[in-house]
């Protein structure tokens, strides 16, 4: 079986846990919870296996590199970075019902990086700029920071659904945590992403450096990174030093995720130093 056959099944075990969330939620069956947090540790498992398998794969091609340099590889990544921040957080917190925000994000990932005709899943020769012992920490840290901020978003949409009706105790919203867990939690998991987000722009100026001569060129992708980091600055500065919680924090916490995910697709169809991360 190859990597991406083995990637393909992971995409639909993602799925399959999104599916018991989902319905755990909306039916109010907790206890389907369990199952469904098996299946996600499942996914991250098959995940870790295919995306070793595929890195051995481009050694005995010999093109020989992390698979990490293209945006197919990118969101294999993504999405087995959110498995494993999520069942830490289910774990740690006690809250399976958050599986029901943060298990689809991971599948959706995952689905279009199996199922778009236009991301190919050939393994690729890395051209130059990529050639560097500096890929694999770039690129780690970064995607640690989006999966978090993918997570702190998810949070932030359950606050806004629980705050319409805070006192309710029947449906859906009644089912969702309560508000200073939820507003506790988007808080953790944006100053967890937030630090890796730094050293993500920290090692990819380094990098730039050893591969354009330049720690900083104003590349379309460096200026929405920064953009993100101002963002999600902002709010942790305005939660310190204002005092803001609750809708405000999620509010900005969903302006934060709307520039990672512009930094992460939409500058692709910008011409710049990083346009190889198309395919």
């Amino acid at each position: 079986m190859s990597s991406s056959q083995l990637l393909s099944i992971s995409t639909f075990v993602f799925g399959l846990a999104a599916v018991f969330y989902l319905a755990a939620l909306i039916f109010r069956k907790p206890r389907w919870t369990r199952p469904a947090r098996w299946i996600v540790a499942a996914a991250v498992v098959v995940t870790t296996v295919g995306i070793i398998l595929r890195w051995i794969e481009s050694y005995q091609l010999g093109i020989g590199h992390a698979p990490l340099s293209n945006l197919y590889e990118s969101l294999v990544f993504f999405s087995w970075t959110a498995g494993v921040i999520y069942l830490f957080v289910e774990f740690k917190y006690k809250n399976a019902l958050i599986g029901a925000f943060a298990t689809p994000i991971a599948f959706l990932a995952m689905a279009y990086a199996s199922l778009s005709p236009n991301i190919s899943d050939r393994i690729q020769p890395l051209v130059p700029a990529l050639k560097s012992n500096w890929l694999i920490a770039h690129v780690v840290t970064c995607f640690f920071g989006y999966a978090a901020f993918a997570i702190a978003f998810g949070m932030s949409i359950m606050y806004l659904m629980k705050a319409r009706n805070p006192q309710r105790t029947e449906g859906i919203v009644g089912h969702l945590p309560k508000l200073d867990v939820l507003d506790e939690l988007t808080h953790r998991m944006v100053l967890f992403g937030f630090l890796f987000l730094t050293v993500g722009i920290i090692t990819g100026s380094v990098w730039a450096n050893s591969a354009w001569g330049s720690y900083w060129s104003w590349d379309p992708k460096e200026t929405w990174s920064l953009i993100t980091w101002f963002v999600y600055a902002g709010l942790l500065h305005a939660r310190l030093m204002r005092g803001w919680q609750g809708r405000q924090i999620a509010y900005l916490s969903i302006l934060g995720f709307a520039a990672v995910l512009f930094t992460y697709f939409g500058v692709n169809l910008l011409p710049g130093l990083h346009s190889y991360g198309k395919v």
